[in-house]
């Protein structure tokens, strides 16, 4: 299947999640995370979820990382649409976000990270069995992770499909992808 299948395909799915059930996903995913090896993390990439769209909860995963592992410093985006570039900024609080124009919270002002980055968690719509994705089609995070020596981790609420048709060059996989039930990993 192409990416715009794929794509109008998964945007049905989660639309048919209830509030309930996107909790209890999200749950799962975080269990999934909690599994994975921080020794050698010192700092996170985390998309913050788009309500609407029913994404998945990542403020648990910055709950967990505060909690578990307080020395991680947790970066969140904020995104430029005119040139689909992301800013990333010290994540504070729930309280220093705002909502953009397109549903999706943002820090307003702090402090702007430029740093090396251990770990990026990628937002996905759906991914495939050879670690690529199929997000909203702006690329932001093709654009972000173009380059940049991190650990890919997407974060999926639902399995694999078998493959991507339409990967181009510009696309850039995934080490690992975290579901409710498992963690894939890529070569």
């Amino acid at each position: 299947m192409t990416k715009s299948e794929i794509r109008k395909m998964a945007l049905q799915e989660r639309k048919m999640l209830s509030k309930e059930a996107l909790r209890v996903l999200s749950m799962g995913l975080l269990e999934q995370f909690a599994l994975m090896d921080f020794s050698s993390v010192e700092v996170v990439h985390i998309f913050l979820p788009m309500e609407r769209k029913a994404e998945p909860d990542t403020f648990l995963f910055i709950d967990w990382l505060a909690e578990n592992h307080p020395a991680v410093r947790v970066i969140v985006p904020r995104a430029d649409f005119g040139s689909s570039l992301m800013t990333n900024y010290v994540y504070r609080d729930a309280e220093g976000l705002v909502e953009n124009f397109y549903g999706i919270l943002e820090p307003v002002d702090g402090e702007i990270y430029v740093g090396k980055v251990d770990m990026v968690l990628i937002p996905l719509l759906a991914f495939d069995l050879r670690g690529y994705r199929v997000g909203y089609g702006k690329g932001f995070y093709d654009r972000f992770l173009e380059g940049l020596e991190t650990k890919k981790v997407g974060i999926s609420l639902f399995g694999p499909v078998e493959e991507i048709a339409d990967v181009n060059a510009f696309d850039v996989g995934m080490d690992i992808c975290i579901t409710p039930e498992r963690i894939y990993r890529f070569s």
